[in-house]
């Protein structure tokens, strides 16, 4: 990420013309407190797929697990671009970018600690991948673990929060 964070520019809304954007800053927290993620990758023949999953927000990138056999690793292996989305605090946030693979150990074994101290999830970091036991929508052990760190992002607020916002990493575009 850019020094000073990403820009940020109020979305196409009307009567927000005279308020500020959301700082980043401002608004990560909902990426660490949430619980539930939504990811969207694209299937082979263009279609979308979906599905719920847990991620960690660590180092400026949401971390998530999947086992590189399962349709959405699959999907992942053939196209990293994907969406991750999440309500909390009143806030939807939707987060796009590529997904790339962590295969450093230790960095995993931060992540492992993470999900750990989050959810409970308690696993074992060898090859360069996750074991343990896992939801249903994960597919079978090891677990593939990727970060996405934003190249775009959008923020909607239930309420008052803040109008809804547009943030563009110096990577990202539209």
């Amino acid at each position: 990420m850019a020094s000073g964070g990403p820009a940020a520019d109020l979305m196409a809304v009307i009567d927000d013309a005279h308020r500020t954007p959301a700082a980043w800053e401002d608004t990560r927290g909902t990426l660490e407190a949430a619980q539930w993620f939504w990811l969207a990758t694209v299937r082979p023949d263009g279609r979308p797929h979906l599905v719920p999953l847990l991620a960690i927000w660590m180092d400026d990138a949401l971390h998530f697990a999947a086992s590189p056999n399962s349709r959405k690793g699959r999907n992942l292996a053939r196209d990293p671009h994907c969406t991750i989305a999440t309500r909390e605090h009143g806030v939807d946030l939707v987060i796009e970018g590529e997904a790339v693979r962590v295969t450093d150990e230790s960095r995993l074994r931060r992540i492992a600690a993470a999900y750990a101290a989050k959810y409970g999830w308690q696993v074992a970091v060898r090859d360069g991948a996750l074991y343990g036991n896992g939801a249903p929508t994960a597919g079978p052990p090891p677990y593939a673990v990727y970060a996405l760190t934003p190249a775009t992002a959008f923020g909607f607020p239930a309420g008052q929060q803040f109008p809804p916002t547009r943030w563009r990493f110096a990577s990202g575009s539209d």
